[in-house]
């Protein structure tokens, strides 16, 4: 079902202030705080005395304060205080989820604590680095996560379910794709040579006025549910098709797509740009057109998981433009039989 051996997001770093915030990974309901000194806490979201969540508690000194009897537990899960008892019961912990914060997000280990490594944490340096502006929310999705990453893997659909904002019929009908396996995922390479320019493009200013343009997408896939996107077009005949972007519209968009239960994710997405990095109604245009598309998106994949709840799921039929997606499934499947064939037999 999922890989609990991973690093997922659970929270935009910005969200993360003087109030503890909820959230549910894998089907495992988390708090999520920051403690007096700045240091983040992922824990489980229950007391372990009366099993309150510890979400409808308060930052205090040294962690975080349960609201029902006034435990205290620090970001390790280590009770510091129990006031109606006294002294602190040997027992009273709670479980810590090691995380880290980065590139704006805060992210969490779900599997075993003794196997976490941040350096696992896929890059997604653009979002806080020199030189680019981020802009992003989250969606939560009635859909499974690896919908989410197979119509992110396949942008075939681009063409027409984002006619009002990023693709054109041509996208889909002129498209030449190519997918292949990397040392951490898989990559698909989509390019579109001489098509109109959509209208998101057309808002940016930054492409010529009346002309065709020709469109790249380099889709990268990491496992379980990481997906990187670099797009962007520039005048026909200027190069693009020989990999040569520099002078167009460039843009990238990071989606973190973390299950919430099988048929419910958490969808964590940024649009990234290398250009008018001060505008704030440069910022206002990237997100909000992204977030249609992604609305878009939405609605597709929630009527997709609908029929999928009354039958299994099976690919009836695959197009061409499936590849990228198919591979990522086999990628994460194999990861996933890998670590239940390892873990321990009462496990």
């Amino acid at each position: 079902m999922f890989l609990k051996n991973s690093w997922y997001v659970v929270a935009w770093a910005r969200d993360v202030a003087d109030k503890p915030i909820s959230i549910t990974v894998l089907e495992q309901s988390l708090v999520i705080f920051r403690d007096e000194e700045g240091g983040i806490g992922v824990l489980e979201n229950r007391c372990p005395h009366r099993h309150v969540p510890l979400s409808l508690g308060c930052v205090a000194a040294g962690g975080l304060q349960c609201g029902y009897h006034g435990m205290v537990f620090d970001r390790n899960g280590q009770c510091l205080a129990a006031p109606s008892n006294g002294s602190v019961p040997p027992r009273a912990r709670v479980q810590a989820y090691p995380s880290v914060e980065r590139y704006g997000w805060i992210w969490a280990w779900m599997g075993d604590p003794e196997l976490a490594d941040d350096s696992a944490i896929p890059d997604f340096s653009k979002l806080d680095s020199p030189g680019f502006r981020a802009v992003g929310t989250t969606n939560h999705v009635l859909a499974n996560y690896k919908l989410v990453t197979d119509n992110l893997m396949d942008l075939s659909h681009v063409g027409y379910v984002h006619q009002s904002t990023i693709g054109t019929p041509e996208f889909t009908e002129k498209g030449k794709l190519t997918s292949r396996r990397t040392e951490q995922g898989v990559r698909v390479h989509r390019i579109v040579p001489d098509v109109p320019s959509p209208p998101t493009y057309k808002m940016t200013g930054v492409l010529p006025e009346g002309k065709n343009i020709d469109r790249w997408q380099i889709i990268d896939f990491v496992a379980p549910c990481f997906v990187m996107i670099q797009v962007g077009g520039k005048e026909a005949g200027t190069g693009a098709l020989e990999d040569d972007y520099d002078g167009g519209l460039n843009m990238w968009v990071m989606n973190a797509m973390t299950p919430e239960t099988e048929n419910t994710t958490h969808y964590f997405w940024a649009s990234v740009r290398a250009h008018a990095l001060d505008n704030e109604e440069a910022d206002a245009l990237f997100l909000n057109q992204v977030a249609m598309a992604f609305d878009e998106d939405k609605v597709m994949l929630e009527a997709q998981q609908h029929i999928l709840n009354s039958r299994p799921e099976t690919w009836d039929l695959a197009l061409r433009s499936d590849a990228g997606a198919i591979e990522s499934r086999r990628v994460l499947a194999r990861l996933i039989e890998a670590e239940r064939e390892s873990a321990p037999a009462n496990g």
